[in-house]
């Protein structure tokens, strides 16, 4: 199924979302709720299913709400509609602070891997899977793990990602990365899963146990700050608690 022709305008800096623009009957698919509004003329439908495959049974249909569940992904998704007589618009935004990235599939080959809770919407026409990595290391310890996301198409889909967005173009040479910070990567990319080094350095440098290691020809979208790290920067357990007191009196104030 060919995709959607959809126009769309990213809003915002360091919290962004995206608006998309639909002309009449034209539909863009959706993570359950994603939506922070839509204009007059926008309807909507929750189904199972990416809607790709129109002819597609209720078996094929449940196979793949099955398998967004085991990619830890809502059951249904969204379609919204544009069911008026002139353009009207809705927009998306990630679930956590951070920056929504544009990927025009037809520019890539059509296929794209991606973590799996980085896709946010796409056009309609736009085919959702999961892929399970084939190595056992990346399977087991990968901040990725051993779901990913494949997505397949010939038009625009929207990925969100934590901090700022580093986009990198490799052309044979290998990059090693954090687990958690990898978004979304060419499935020209080797993906595989190596340890730090040293017992030491793996123990003691703090940058964890595992990296990621992304080799081969082509581009891969890497994020500064996920979730987890996010999370752990903000808890008040976490290692930036008590930062705002450490200054010349920071310590005799408390006290």
């Amino acid at each position: 199924m060919k995709s959607h022709q959809i126009d769309y305008k990213i809003i915002g800096d360091d919290i962004q979302l995206v608006e998309i623009e639909l002309d009449p009957m034209e539909t863009v698919i959706a993570e359950a709720g994603a939506m922070v509004y839509m204009e007059e003329g926008i309807g909507f439908d929750t189904k199972m299913g990416d809607g790709s495959e129109p002819n597609q049974g209720i078996l094929g249909k449940l196979l793949s709400a099955g398998s967004r569940v085991i990619a830890g992904e809502s059951l249904f998704m969204t379609h919204f509609t544009n069911r008026g007589y002139s353009k009207s618009r809705v927009a998306f935004s990630a679930p956590y602070p951070g920056t929504v990235i544009p990927i025009d599939l037809a520019t890539i080959g059509g296929r794209l891997i991606v973590q799996k809770d980085g896709f946010l919407c796409a056009a309609m026409g736009t085919r959702l899977s999961i892929v399970f990595n084939r190595r056992l290391g990346s399977s087991l310890v990968g901040g990725e793990g051993f779901i990913l996301e494949k997505l397949e198409g010939d038009g625009m889909a929207f990925v969100h990602a934590g901090g700022t967005v580093i986009e990198r173009q490799l052309r044979g040479e290998t990059l090693r990365v954090d687990t958690g910070c990898i978004v979304a990567f060419e499935d020209t990319i080797d993906y595989d899963i190596e340890t730090t080094g040293s017992l030491k350095s793996m123990v003691f440098g703090g940058e964890g146990l595992f990296l990621a290691t992304l080799r081969g020809n082509g581009k891969v979208w890497l994020q500064s700050m996920p979730i987890n790290k996010l999370i752990q920067a903000l808890a008040p357990w976490g290692r930036n608690a008590g930062k705002e007191s450490q200054g010349l009196l920071g310590g005799f104030l408390q006290r």
